[in-house]
């Protein structure tokens, strides 16, 4: 059956913005609200977080004050993430923790929040500033994730319904909390959003930042990688231009390459700190290997980070916990796999003639797009014709809508998630979903595949369209929801929570 999208997409409505830009600061200040709620009522676990020593380099003596309540959320990797801002990187392991929300809290603290250091001591003041620049970028985030759906899914209302489940997303205290998600959220939807439209080199920018909020930043390479692979295919085969080929493979290389220089300029910084100068009797082990990974060893040293050195009995609670994230991204990139077969195993080479014009146009090289505009054309028709057949039998009744099954028009009932543009998406969710299992600690796949628009895009159809499975979305909203409260009270009183 034909791909169901239209040819033209209309303008995304203002108040679907509106609606958005309303979740996010609602759901922010919804978590604010319960950490400072949890944080009163409850004793934490462990209060040595707020023990803050003296640098290493330069002594801080406001350093050992008592603590600000604006740090009573230092918890976890806050403690990594403040301490860097304030002292910089003094120990191998904080070399695990990337500098960019770091370097924002330090720059921010002594430009935007400069007026507060008379009645702020440092560390409140970095805190201060986390507080502020992560919640602004998950509003950020959200927006560009609204448009980022809406270009991909060709639907507002189902952009808009899988935004607002974003903006309530399981993993939403870290969102709220200091940590890199939100920063890595905004800067990795707005790379796709880019990407997507066209901008490829400011979708590079985006995504080369993101690399510096976190280490999985380098794997958005993949899209741009999964675009030079199809361009120089379409030239090659398609056009018999061996040169534009040749010449798509060498920008693609390149884009790929600024994408990993941030990341592999830090790990050569951390090199430098912990390896040059050093006396043979304090050179640490991974300055010796042939290619000299910080990263790579601080995860496997401190943090017993490997390939199944999880898979311990002991580790069953963590297990459990992440098994709803992991199951719903399972179910996202299975339900694509079956529903497009030949599109999912040939990485969208075999994908049918109709799906490419009007789902991978963003693919084809700029030469190109005449040409394919030409195709694009002359199926137009034919694809809108379908596509009116299928909205007449769609609405034929409530009750035949009902009882859909949804393998059984898999076009019909998914327009916009089974189409060739969600592909290089279903497959970076399905390759960071296998990482977090079987590689990582398992708790933390909930904020680890927070920010793949898959699981989003996939749940938005299960919540939208009646039938056997309609039962499925109040099961995600209640998943949701107690994950919100269950990380406000656990994570904010330093209990263990993903």
């Amino acid at each position: 059956m034909v791909e169901t999208l239209p040819h033209h997409t209309p303008p995304p409505p203002n108040h679907h913005q509106v609606l958005v830009l309303k979740s996010a600061i609602c759901s922010r200040l919804l978590l604010v609200t319960l950490i400072i709620l949890f944080r009163t009522l409850v004793s934490p676990y462990d209060t040595s977080a707020s023990l803050n020593p003296p640098c290493l380099s330069t002594p801080n003596p406001n350093s050992t004050t008592h603590p600000s309540p604006l740090e009573n959320g230092v918890v976890w990797d806050s403690v990594y993430f403040l301490r860097i801002a304030q002292c910089g990187y003094e120990y191998e392991q904080t070399f695990a923790f990337l500098p960019l929300l770091p370097l924002s809290l330090s720059l921010s603290s002594h430009t935007l929040f400069a007026f507060l250091s008379p009645f702020l001591n440092q560390r409140p003041l970095l805190a201060l500033s986390a507080y502020v620049i992560n919640n602004m970028a998950f509003v950020l985030a959200a927006l560009y994730f609204y448009k980022l759906s809406l270009t991909v899914l060709k639907d507002p209302q189902i952009a808009l319904r899988a935004t607002v489940f974003f903006c309530f997303n399981p993993a939403s205290i870290f969102y709220s909390s200091i940590y890199s998600e939100s920063l890595y959220a905004l800067l990795c939807f707005g790379g796709m959003y880019h990407f997507m439209s066209g901008g490829n080199n400011l979708a590079v920018l985006f995504f080369a930042l993101s690399g510096c909020a976190r280490s999985n930043g380098v794997l958005n390479a993949g899209y741009l990688c999964f675009q030079t692979m199809h361009r120089a295919y379409h030239a090659m085969f398609q056009e018999k231009r061996v040169t534009l080929a040749l010449q798509i493979v060498i920008a693609g290389a390149l884009r790929t390459a600024c994408i990993f220089a941030p990341f592999v300029a830090f790990q050569a910084y951390g090199y430098y700190n912990m390896c040059v100068g050093r006396s043979p009797d304090e050179i640490r082990p991974w300055c010796k290997a042939r290619i000299p990974l910080l990263y790579n060893y601080i995860q496997s040293h401190y943090w017993g980070v490997g390939f199944l050195r999880y898979f311990q009995l002991k580790q069953l609670p963590n297990f459990l916990l992440a098994s709803p994230i992991l199951s719903l991204a399972l179910c996202s990139v299975v339900h694509y796999a079956k529903s497009r077969p030949q599109n999912f195993l040939s990485l969208g080479f075999l994908a049918p003639m109709e799906e490419k014009s009007c789902g991978v146009v963003f693919l084809l090289d700029e030469l190109s797009r005449s040409k394919e505009a030409r195709s694009v054309k002359k199926s137009s028709v034919r694809v809108e014709a379908e596509h009116s057949n299928l909205r007449r039998r769609k609405n034929v009744s409530k009750g035949d809508a009902a009882n859909v099954h949804l393998e059984s028009e898999p076009a019909a009932i998914w327009p916009g998630y089974l189409s060739a543009s969600v592909l290089p998406f279903v497959l970076h969710l399905g390759f960071m979903a296998c990482t977090a299992f079987f590689i990582m600690h398992v708790q933390v796949s909930t904020r680890f595949l927070s920010a793949s628009p898959p699981l989003y895009w996939f749940a938005s159809y299960i919540m939208a369209y009646p039938g056997k499975y309609s039962r499925w979305g109040y099961v995600m909203w209640a998943y949701s929801i107690a994950y919100i409260f269950l990380g406000s009270l656990l994570f904010s009183n330093f209990y263990p929570f993903t």
